[in-house]
């Protein structure tokens, strides 16, 4: 059995790089077990704040693993670490 990781992207609206993610995490949906959820840093002082100059930002089961940028290929490798 396949354990489901928590995946949060920490993005803003009009944030190419933000879409990127997002469209990268759309693809690959079905070929890993993890589900996620955006969450817009405009919308928390505290998070714009935090994240500003970072978006987008990847956490995976609560650690920060990408900013930025993230290939799939990458992000499937953290996947499968412990």
């Amino acid at each position: 059995m396949r354990v489901a990781h928590e995946v949060i992207v920490y993005s803003r609206k009009g944030c190419h790089l933000c879409e990127e993610v997002k469209q990268s995490l759309s693809r690959l949906a079905d070929r890993a077990a993890f589900t996620w959820r955006e969450v817009d840093i405009d919308a928390d002082a505290e998070l714009r704040e935090k994240y500003n100059e970072e978006v987008p930002v990847v956490f995976v089961d609560g650690r920060k693993a990408f900013k930025y940028h993230m290939s799939e290929r990458q992000f499937l490798e953290r996947l499968a670490r412990p």
